[in-house]
């Protein structure tokens, strides 16, 4: 096991480092820039034997059993790499797996103040999911849950003196890894056409400009520290607010092209912010970090279709699927 994590580790850098210094020169290969039936039949292949090996191993209650797998977060982007693949939720091979993630959830919202979950990290990614699955699904519970889970995101912004998020609803603090969870859950709640107001999204850009570094990367709590996962993070809330030209989001992406990435814990959670990110840029950056990524998931699925990481299976295996559902694009948060 250790030989196989260091190998997988060392797959990882090499994967960060041939993106991050020698991405210019790498041969663009056009993976996809047209429709879902053009996605290459390698994707196709990786994507629906993840997908074989989360719902084999998820429990009859909806979640999974290795210890993080009973988080609504982590459960929520399981059930969001089953929606990304353009599984029909309602009648198709998935759709009682999709349905058990998103009773689950529901079972984890309190019926009175619309949290779910007892952190926000839960509530960001089960709101995401709740207004990804909403019109699709048939569940007539989903578009009320959703607009309650939203109304809390916006109820604790309006008490945080930052104008952000933390860990709980009540936090008066803030950072930039909860608070992108809160922001990404607003976009989609906002396409999926629940009352977001404007201000709380300038609100919450504004809090991601105080945190950003002279590096054009982003801190934590505050300017320094920049790091490339909470850079991905700051860099797509610009896109999906659509300030892609906005020299806030230039630098964070050019930190980002520049930045060395020399940690591994939090690899997937990278992952999936910054594939989001290339995307967005379209044409070759999009294209080079895709076909290295898809590289990287050939060489780094296991036998049985899951990843492995740091943060446990089913979140390693959901973010590295989710990186690869950018090549649908059937999710509404994954249009540019």
């Amino acid at each position: 096991m250790k030989s196989c994590l260091a190998s997988s580790k060392s797959l990882i850098a090499v994967f960060l480092l041939a993106f991050g210094l020698f991405g210019a020169r790498v041969q663009a290969q056009e993976l996809f820039e047209g429709s879902a039936e053009s996605v290459p039949l390698e994707i196709e292949r990786m994507y629906s034997k993840g997908l074989q090996y989360l719902a084999q191993t998820q429990t009859a209650q909806g979640t999974w059993s290795d210890p993080q797998g009973s988080q609504p977060a982590v459960v929520a982007l399981a059930v969001l790499a089953m929606l990304a693949h353009g599984e029909d939720p309602n009648s198709g091979p998935y759709s009682q797996h999709i349905k058990r993630g998103l009773e689950f959830i529901l079972s984890q919202q309190n019926k009175e103040t619309g949290y779910i979950g007892t952190s926000m990290y839960n509530h960001g990614f089960g709101t995401l999911a709740l207004a990804e699955a909403y019109g699709m699904v048939n569940d007539s519970r989903l578009g009320p849950a959703l607009n309650e889970a939203v109304k809390l995101i916006l109820r604790a912004q309006a008490q945080n003196s930052m104008g952000a998020w933390r860990y709980s609803p009540q936090s008066r603090d803030a950072d930039t890894t909860v608070s992108g969870a809160q922001m990404v859950a607003l976009f989609a709640a906002r396409n999926a056409g629940i009352g977001v107001p404007e201000e709380a999204i300038q609100k919450g850009l504004k809090f991601y400009l105080q945190c950003q570094s002279g590096d054009g990367g982003f801190g934590y709590t505050g300017p320094g520290g920049s790091n490339m996962p909470r850079s991905a993070i700051g860099a797509l809330l610009f896109m999906l607010a659509k300030q892609k030209s906005a020299n806030p989001c230039k630098a964070a992406v050019a930190f980002l092209k520049s930045a060395t990435f020399n940690e591994t814990h939090y690899f997937h959670y990278y992952l999936y912010y910054a594939s989001q990110v290339y995307f967005h840029l379209a044409g070759e950056a999009w294209e080079q970090w895709n076909k290295l990524n898809v590289q990287l998931m050939r060489t780094t699925q296991k036998a049985d279709g899951g990843w492995d990481g740091s943060q446990g299976p089913t979140f390693s295996s959901a973010c590295s699927l989710l990186s690869l559902a950018l090549n649908y694009r059937y999710l509404p948060i994954y249009e540019r």
